[in-house]
Formats: structure tokens, C-alpha cells, sequence
């Protein structure tokens, strides 16, 4: 079920999505960017030596992160693949009001504007594909370098945090891939471990005690 949340301003001045139903927000309240900087980019998307990097998120939400892989991407001249997968895509009217187009207009619009369901050219270096689909029904072709898990919290939206969908993600995955996610529970950290990852826990964003980065080693091979 689709509700539409409204706009709030974090911490560092970025703003996020809250939804009441859920009483969720889509970033930490901490400030949005750098969550997401620290969690996907600096914990995910840089550790991978790659030149061109195969990536999925799992929550296109907001588009943040794909707007911050694009930005990191450029500056380190890397060529990158992105696969998003957002089962309640937001209103062209929300995504309007968002701040992060302040630094990457044209950019940012493109990301929004491209289609969903066909993988489409942002620039020379960056593809996308927006793909409509709850992470249970996806088939997880691969082969992915790089996984942003973005989710809603498990306590919020549990069924996206099941076991049979790290499975398909880990089969889904390059050796040495990286999953990464603000979440740190016990239970899920197991899951992953579970369908083959070797899990580690890093310090956490702002806000955060720890967060969860899993490794696709070539030891269950």
C-alpha cells in the first residue's frame, strides 16, 4: 500500500521523506546525504576497485543515492550500470521539492525523467534501469559488484528482509561484491550470513551505533 509522505528537513540540511502511517522516514533524520554517503558510497560503491561497477539498489526512493554513485562515479572516471528497484515509485510533485537537485539539476531530472523498465543513458559513463517491482518478484539476473539494501526498516516492512531474498541477491552477485544497509539487526545480519555473506559490522552514521556491510566470497563457491 502506497502513502504519501511529505517533506522534512535533517540534520545537515538535506531534506527526506516521512511517512506518518509508518512513522518512517525515507533518510536518517541525521542528515540524509550523509547517511547516505557514508553507508552506500564510502561502505559500498568506493571499496570496489572495479572500473565499471554493476550496481543495484534495493529502495530507488528518493533517488539520493543514485544522484551520489553518479557524482562519485565522475569524479573517479568510472563506468557504472545501475539497477534500481522501487515497487511505489514517488509523484513527479514530491520529487520536485527535494533539495538535491540544488547541486545536480539537469542531472537529477534525468535520473527522475528516465523510464521505468527499459535501461536508459543518464551520461557517457552511467545507464540506469528503473525497474517497478517488489524485491520478492524480481529474478535477480546479475551479476552485481555493488548493493545498496535501502529498504524501510524490518521492523516496518519485514517482508523485504527475508531470507530467500538474500539468497537471490548473494547467486545474484560477482565474488567480492558488496551489500551494504543502515540496518544492523542480529537477525539479519544471520540471514545474510545465512545465504553465504561474510557479514561485518561498521560504526554506524550519525545517529547509529553500527551498520551491516556483507562480502560475497569465494569460499561457498
Amino acid at each position: 500500500m502506497y502513502f504519501v509522505p511529505t517533506l522534512k528537513k535533517t540534520s545537515d540540511g538535506s531534506d527526506t521523506l516521512y511517512v506518518p502511517e509508518l512513522n518512517e522516514h525515507y533518510h536518517s533524520t541525521n542528515g540524509a546525504v550523509r547517511e547516505s554517503k557514508y553507508v552506500y558510497i564510502e561502505s559500498a560503491f568506493n571499496p570496489c576497485e572495479k572500473k565499471e561497477i554493476h550496481v543495484l539498489e534495493m529502495g530507488l526512493g528518493t533517488g539520493l543515492n543514485v544522484l551520489l554513485t553518479y557524482l562519485e562515479a565522475r569524479k573517479r572516471n568510472l563506468k557504472v550500470i545501475y539497477t534500481g528497484l522501487e515497487k511505489y515509485p514517488l509523484p513527479e510533485t514530491i520529487i520536485n521539492q527535494l533539495n538535491y537537485s540544488d547541486w545536480e539539476k539537469e542531472v537529477f531530472k534525468r535520473i527522475h525523467s528516465a523510464p521505468w523498465g527499459k535501461r536508459s543513458s543518464i551520461d557517457s559513463f552511467f545507464t540506469i534501469n528503473k525497474i517497478k517491482t517488489d524485491f520478492n518478484d524480481y529474478a535477480y539476473p546479475g551479476k552485481y559488484d555493488v548493493v545498496y539494501y535501502d529498504a524501510f526498516a524490518p521492523d516496518k516492512q519485514e517482508n523485504v528482509w527475508n531470507r530467500e531474498i538474500f539468497n537471490r541477491i548473494y547467486a545474484g552477485m560477482n565474488v567480492n561484491g558488496i551489500l551494504s544497509t543502515y540496518c544492523a539487526k542480529g537477525e539479519i545480519r544471520r540471514r545474510m550470513q545465512s545465504a553465504g555473506f561474510s557479514v561485518n559490522r561498521l560504526p554506524g552514521p550519525p545517529g547509529k551505533r553500527e551498520m551491516l556491510q556483507a562480502i560475497k566470497t569465494n569460499r561457498c563457491e
